[in-house]
């Protein structure tokens, strides 16, 4: 059950982008509406593309972006200066 969410995640966030890149070959960018359009559809991307990432780190795929925090309690503290 879980895959499919991620799946769907995923396709949820592949395709507003198509749009944007129709959007972009239809030459309807510069008008208010292609404009328009394109901030609702990267919009959409955005949060379906949250929802990937927090499915990720739930299921531990993303444990390498905190490998920093734990080597940062392991520092020598610095030494006093006169």
């Amino acid at each position: 059950m879980r895959a499919a969410t991620l799946l769907m995640a995923i396709l949820f966030c592949v395709v507003p982008l198509a749009g944007i890149a129709w959007i972009f070959v239809a030459g309807s960018i510069t008008t208010v509406d292609g404009l328009f359009m394109s901030l609702i559809l990267l919009s959409l991307s955005g949060i379906s593309l949250l929802n990937v990432i927090w499915e990720l780190k739930d299921r531990g795929l993303l444990s390498f972006l905190h490998k920093e925090k734990a080597t940062a309690g392991k520092e020598a503290p610095a030494s006093k200066a006169n």
